[in-house]
């Protein structure tokens, strides 16, 4: 079993950058098997991590809310398990 845990945050206007560095400087311990870090227009950083658990699986480390000054909303998080490869 396997499940992908997927956080998203926005940052305040033109600290994109800031957010960036931070969400990437977060260690989650244990580590997941994969760990990817995305950004996308108007300063959102999105983190995927991939672990080797089942979908309520509890304790499964995330990261945790940046300062509110850094962010405009609260982070967006969700669970998601593979269904199958489509390709």
């Amino acid at each position: 079993m396997s499940v992908a845990l997927m956080w998203e945050a926005r940052a305040v206007a033109g600290r994109g950058e800031e957010l960036l560095a931070w969400a990437r400087a977060q260690e989650l311990a244990p580590r997941p098997l994969r760990r990817e870090t995305f950004r996308a227009p108007q300063d959102r950083v999105l983190v995927i991590t991939w672990w080797d658990a089942g979908y309520d699986a509890a304790g499964l480390p995330e990261l945790p809310e940046p300062d509110g000054e850094l962010v405009t909303r609260a982070v967006h998080r969700w669970r998601f398990e593979p269904v199958g490869d489509e390709g």
